[in-house]
């Protein structure tokens, strides 16, 4: 299954922050039909940890895919600004997440970044909330 351009949904979160935290990915086609999701629990990790860790679980999956051009959507504005340039990433944890995603884009065409209000991503909070429901 060949998709070229993929609008993607991510989320992560942790409960404590730091916490038990988890990721959730949801894949689009340019239909807006779902094609794949992912889930995964991350074990202990903060907010914005489990945020990143969602990008690059989808970057890596997309590859696989053979995607060419992502479109993502994330309700965490700070990561949405980091990873467009807008804000500089100052916390050393989330800098060596930001290199990697950094590493990863250059597997791709064209990557867009869009903050969404929350309600607007249901499906990624929904996984990433079983994930820290399975891992708890």
């Amino acid at each position: 299954m060949n998709h070229k351009k993929i609008i993607i949904y991510t989320d992560g979160g942790a409960r404590g922050n730091p916490g038990p935290a988890g990721i959730g990915v949801v894949f689009y086609n340019e239909e807006r039909e779902m094609i794949k999701e992912y889930s995964d629990f991350l074990g202990v990790a903060t907010n914005n940890q489990a945020e990143y860790k969602a990008v690059i679980l989808a970057l890596k999956k997309a590859h696989e895919l053979e995607a060419e051009e992502l479109h993502f959507y994330l309700d965490s504005e700070l990561v949405v600004k980091q990873l467009r340039g807008e804000y500089k990433v100052k916390n050393k944890d989330l800098a060596s997440l930001f290199l990697e995603i950094h590493n990863l884009s250059i597997n791709f065409k064209k990557i867009l970044y869009t903050h969404v209000r929350r309600e607007l991503n249901k499906e990624a909070d929904r996984l990433a909330n079983e994930a820290m429901d399975r891992g708890e």
